[in-house]
């Protein structure tokens, strides 16, 4: 059984010492408690509502900086994995990103694939690589951010990478249907899922936390309400490697994996007509 926890708190706008600071006494305290994954929400260690692509970029920080640095230090010190997301500066380019950090440093870096039109992801430009599948100690973590949960191809390609959890870090202002999200996306997939939302109120926009977790069956094992807290929860990785479900032997049995007809799905990977709109308006 792997043991994570996900801290529901509320990042500082702007300001990511502090938010190091807040995310490495989590660390410490979440492993004191026994987890040996931290996982934290979208944009932790920058914050998410921006109304500007200046202010953005001046909150941003960069992958191979002293931010993720510090934080790989309570990593090595208590010999854990985090996941923390942020707006990543790259040149010119802004991106909604995610960190897998372990006590060796950074060990996986994942770009929102889908944006929309909602704080910072207006000025971010779209991850261009799929969605992506970490071996690690600990298992086969995948990672998502927020609005790519809400499109099943992303937690198929993550389970056919060979996914055994699936990590979705999220800014949800509202939790409309997003208990059944995470239920879904478990059962559809057969897969761990852990979706860690953050608290608190940025630039008037409110957040009302509901992180979850739910098994492969797709049942809710553990949730948090409203306010900042700690989500612990423990998963039974080998589980998601176990695609087949026997309701009564030789007469009650599928596999959601092994009984798709990807020949039929065509359409799914096509590009829109021509002239057809597409996307969010973005800035």
């Amino acid at each position: 059984m792997l043991a994570v926890c996900g801290v529901q708190m509320a990042p500082r706008r702007g300001d990511s010492e502090a938010n190091v600071r807040i995310t490495r006494t989590a660390i410490e305290a979440a492993t004191r408690e026994g987890a040996r994954l931290v996982v934290f929400p979208e944009a932790s260690l920058t914050g998410y509502v921006f109304h500007d692509r200046a202010s953005a970029r001046d909150a941003a920080i960069v992958a191979d900086g002293r931010q993720l640095a510090e934080v790989a230090d309570s990593c090595r010190a208590t010999d854990a994995w985090t996941v923390v997301g942020a707006i990543e500066r790259d040149g010119e380019l802004l991106h909604n990103s995610l960190f897998l950090v372990g006590p060796d440093g950074v060990a996986g870096h994942y770009r929102k694939l889908h944006t929309l039109c909602l704080g910072v992801d207006r000025f971010t430009t779209p991850g261009s690589r799929p969605p992506p599948v970490f071996e690690t100690p600990l298992g086969r973590i995948g990672l998502n951010i927020c609005y790519d949960g809400s499109f099943p191809e992303t937690g198929r390609a993550l389970k056919l990478a060979g996914a055994q959890l699936i990590v979705l870090p999220t800014n949800w202002p509202n939790l409309r249907l997003k208990r059944e999200q995470v239920q879904i996306r478990a059962y559809e997939n057969h897969v761990n899922y852990l979706a860690v939302n953050r608290v608190g109120e940025e630039e008037g926009v409110a957040f009302h936390g509901g992180s979850m977790a739910a098994d492969p069956s797709g049942e809710i094992i553990a949730e948090i309400g409203d306010g900042p807290g700690f989500l612990h929860v423990e998963f039974d990785m080998e589980e998601a490697d176990s695609t087949r479900v026997v309701e009564v032997d030789g007469e009650y049995e599928y596999d959601y994996v092994a009984d798709r007809r990807p020949d039929m799905y065509g359409r799914l990977t096509e590009a829109p007509p021509a002239g057809e709109p597409s996307g969010s308006r973005r800035a």
